[in-house]
């Protein structure tokens, strides 16, 4: 038929920073319908976690003005991606059907199963859900009360702090070192400001055992514990190995330079669940946009029948809230490792507050302007040998 063109459908799966700021930008084209499943009505600001559950903020937006007017939102869990039938199935029993996969399901808590007792008396804070858990178990237990935080990442410290600040009397058990992505002198700082605040640092010590009243260390020795949170690791979920598709041993889509599946060209990943040769980039908001653009190019390249390019991200580091009136803001190289340089006290805060606030005006501004999105390049080696997608 004269004049028609045909329109192409894109399920995105997972509506997070990623997933959202991909949505949008892939309106760019208007021949493109754009699906959007999330099992949940709300956009949640997964940055803003611990303040929820210490209740000093809020981590959770309206999609209303987060996405263009012409995104489908399917608010529904995927169970399988049927990549024969080019469908994606639903939980509720339903299946979308699509030309393209944007795979944005984001990375969840990892509580271990080889810890006696963490699965059943720690709590973690990845995800919404578990953060609203926490927080109401948080409200049942007394101010002076122990509590322990397992995990000395930048998680593990910004729970601590929050806590601390709050009155909570905190124990942070690191495993290794406190804040390894961080500058010998950032750690310094950070140490600093967890000592003033009556925060119990435990460097080069692991949790071997939990239990509804303690933690068991694995060096021998157990400490008071009235509620432990888990901050120690992250997984992904498992949507794309049980959808038979190639993964790393996390779990993550295994994809070229361009976040096309190595086993599916039409298949694309974004931001956390997303594994480039074989080499994601850190788990982080500041990568999940870029991420989530760069998938939706690469969409739009294939659909407009040209070579997608290769991913490519600066760093420029990391900042880590210390309550609501401290922080460190470290800066980094581009390949993400630590400089000797950072900033700290209630600059940092700003700074931080700043940046989380700047992550969700940057996916509104995206849904108004599609294509506005920038971000820094040439950190990753771009070109890279890599394993090669299959188009098909």
């Amino acid at each position: 038929m004269s004049g028609f063109h045909a329109r192409h459908k894109v399920v995105v799966i997972g509506g997070g920073y990623a997933g959202t700021l991909a949505a949008n930008h892939l309106r760019m084209r208007s021949d493109v319908d754009v699906t959007m499943v999330n099992p949940r009505p709300e956009f949640v600001e997964r940055i803003r976690l611990h303040q929820f559950v210490a209740g000093t903020g809020e981590a959770t937006a309206g999609y209303g003005t987060l996405l263009g007017a012409d995104i489908r939102l399917v608010v529904d869990s995927a169970e399988h991606i049927d990549t024969v039938a080019r469908e994606v199935r639903l939980a509720s029993g339903g299946a979308i059907e699509y030309d393209y996969v944007i795979y944005a399901v984001g990375s969840t808590g990892a509580i271990p199963s080889s810890v006696p007792g963490a699965a059943e008396f720690a709590f973690d804070i990845a995800e919404l859900e578990a953060a609203r858990r926490l927080r109401a178990r948080l409200d049942d237990v007394p101010l002076g009360a122990p509590v322990t935080v397992v995990g000395g990442g930048l998680t593990g410290i910004e729970t601590a702090a929050e806590l601390a600040e709050r009155g909570r009397r905190v124990t942070l058990v690191c495993g290794r070192t406190l804040a390894p992505s961080l500058s010998e002198p950032g750690r310094r700082s950070v140490a600093r400001w967890l000592s003033r605040h009556g925060v119990t640092v435990l460097e080069e010590t692991a949790v071997s055992e939990v239990g509804p009243d303690e933690v068991v260390f694995a060096g021998g020795g157990t400490g008071a514990s009235a509620l432990t949170v888990w901050a120690a690791g992250f997984g992904v979920p498992q949507l794309a190995a049980a959808s038979g598709l190639r993964t790393d041993a996390l779990g993550r889509l295994l994809t070229d330079e361009t976040l096309t599946s190595v086993g599916d060209g039409r298949i694309v990943a974004a931001g956390d669940a997303a594994s480039p040769s074989g080499r994601p980039l850190r788990m982080s908001c500041y990568a999940a946009g870029p991420l989530g653009a760069q998938a939706a190019n690469t969409v739009m390249s294939r659909i407009a029948g040209t070579d997608p390019v290769a991913i490519t991200l600066a760093f420029t580091g990391s900042c880590v809230s210390l309550g609501r009136r401290g922080g460190v803001r470290q800066f980094a190289r581009k390949d993400d490792s630590a400089m000797n340089v950072y900033f700290d006290g209630r600059m940092a805060a700003a700074y931080k507050e700043m940046t989380c606030n700047l992550a969700v005006r940057r996916i509104r501004r995206e849904a108004r302007v599609p294509g506005s999105y920038k971000w820094f390049r040439g950190g990753r080696r771009a070109g890279r040998p890599a394993i090669a997608a299959r188009a098909t």
